[in-house]
């Protein structure tokens, strides 16, 4: 939480200030307080109330005090707003490496299942995009409120082929530089999923080094492990080990951010995480409102109790 007029916070030294001066007045009481031999006998007749009770109106009218202190300070907080206009292409690799299991079941599905669960954070208003790809582009969705056609292009893949990434890129990037909403491109983003180096097609780093230019960073995550094995020609195991040097520099280039995923929880999360940030944004809201109606109850609370408990305001 932060306050838009910090400078009224010293106010709340009234607060401390305040209880030593009730405490000196209860001692300077008790010092001046006259002895009755009957008090005892009136004491079992009438009751006697809680030793605690004659401090809650005090209590209160402190606590009010505290809450209008920050009400004038004007506090703030951060809450995530979801962002109406902005425009998502996801990128996905479906080369023959992703047949490897050192991701379960495969690391295509487990790439389609994150997919998934990154869409279904979207805010129903983003507009979301899908370029997969293996030695080619070869399934193309631009950027649409209709999540499921984006889903259903995810959900056809078919592991085969070599990797094309900066073609893919290229596709993207060129889908939303030409995305136009009233004139204007909206906030914009990829979400590029790979699993191996680039074997086909143009060089990703000059496609990343454009869309950092025009402020379109691309979040990679490098799937799977060292590990990684699919069939070769003789059926001997073929090693498909991840590139993420390259995609960490494709983010970097961009403006983005990069992640790997050894495994389906961790790809699941990461998933998660950009679909959450990608479809919000962080807003400073003013909530002074509740302090200073707070504050008020407190007050009023305070000398409802003082009202009941000693006949007169603390």
């Amino acid at each position: 939480m932060s306050f838009g007029a910090p400078s009224w916070l010293f106010a709340l030294a009234l607060v401390p200030a305040a209880l030593g001066a009730y405490a000196a007045s209860r001692a300077r009481a008790k010092r001046y307080a006259v002895r009755f031999p009957a008090v005892s006998t009136l004491l079992l007749v009438g009751g006697e109330a809680p030793a605690w009770r004659r401090h809650v109106p005090t209590a209160l009218a402190l606590a009010a005090l505290a809450a209008l202190v920050l009400a004038i300070a004007r506090p703030q907080t951060t809450v995530a707003v979801p962002i109406e206009r902005a425009s998502i292409m996801l990128v996905t690799d479906h080369s023959r490496s992703m047949l490897a299991e050192d991701v379960q079941p495969t690391r295509l599905v487990a790439a389609q299942r994150a997919a998934r669960t990154f869409v279904d954070e979207l805010p129903g208003a983003v507009r979301v995009g899908v370029a997969a790809y293996s030695e080619t582009v070869d399934a193309v969705q631009t950027p649409s409120t209709d999540h499921a056609a984006a889903l259903r292009v995810i959900d056809a893949q078919v592991a085969d082929g070599a990797t094309a990434t900066g073609d893919a890129l290229q596709v993207a990037f060129d889908a939303l530089r030409q995305d136009r909403r009233n004139g204007r491109r909206p906030p914009a983003a990829i979400v590029l999923l790979s699993d191996g180096a680039t074997t086909a097609g143009r060089d990703p780093l000059a496609v990343a080094r454009a869309a950092g230019q025009l402020k379109i960073p691309v979040h990679t995550v490098a799937l799977g492990t060292n590990e990684g094995t699919v069939p070769g020609p003789a059926g001997a195991p073929v090693p498909v080990a991840p590139d993420p040097q390259t995609l960490a520099e494709i983010s970097r280039l961009s403006g983005g951010r990069a992640f790997t995923a050894g495994d389906e929880e961790r790809l699941s999360s990461i998933y998660k995480s950009l679909g959450s940030q990608l479809g919000t944004r962080r807003e400073r809201r003013e909530i002074t409102a509740g302090f200073a109606v707070g504050g008020l109850v407190l007050l009023l609370g305070a000398g409802a109790a003082s009202l009941r408990s000693a006949g007169r305001l603390p």
